[in-house]
C-alpha cells in the first residue's frame, strides 16, 4: 500500500508542485489550504506525513499541529515555514516535530527527507 501524505498550505502553487512531486515517487497525496479541510482528509485518509505550513490564515499551522496532538494523534509532521520565530520553532518541536523546511525551499531536500522520513 502507498503512504499517504497531507499536504497543507494556503497556497496553491506549493501544494500543487509537492503534489506532483510526491505522486511521482508512488505516494498518494492529499490537498488541504486550511485548518478544517486538514482535520476532515486526517479523518478519512490517515495520512503516514503533513507537510504543514506555518502562515495559514484563520488557523495557522501551530494551532493545527496542537489539535492533532490534542487529538492523540502522532502523525509524522514537517513544518514548512518562511518564518523563523524561535519560540514557535520550540512549541512546534516539542509537539513531535520531526523536521522544519524553510520557504523557499529546494524541491529536491523536500522529497529526500519526506522520503528518508517514510522508509
Amino acid at each position: 500500500m502507498n503512504k499517504k501524505i497531507l499536504i497543507v498550505d494556503d497556497q496553491f502553487g506549493i501544494r500543487a508542485l509537492l503534489s506532483e512531486v510526491f505522486q511521482d515517487e508512488g505516494f498518494e497525496t492529499f490537498e488541504a489550504s486550511n485548518g478544517n479541510d486538514a482535520f476532515k482528509l486526517l479523518g478519512t485518509e490517515e495520512p503516514d506525513m503533513i507537510l504543514l505550513d506555518m502562515k495559514i490564515p484563520g488557523m495557522d499551522g501551530l494551532e493545527i499541529l496542537r489539535k492533532i496532538r490534542a487529538d492523540q494523534n502522532d502523525v509524522n509532521v514537517i513544518i514548512m515555514t518562511a518564518y523563523g520565530e524561535v519560540a514557535r520553532m520550540n512549541e512546534a518541536k516539542s509537539l513531535g516535530v520531526l523536521a522544519y523546511i524553510a520557504k523557499p525551499f529546494d524541491i529536491d531536500i523536500v522529497r529526500e527527507k519526506v522520503i528518508q522520513l517514510l522508509a
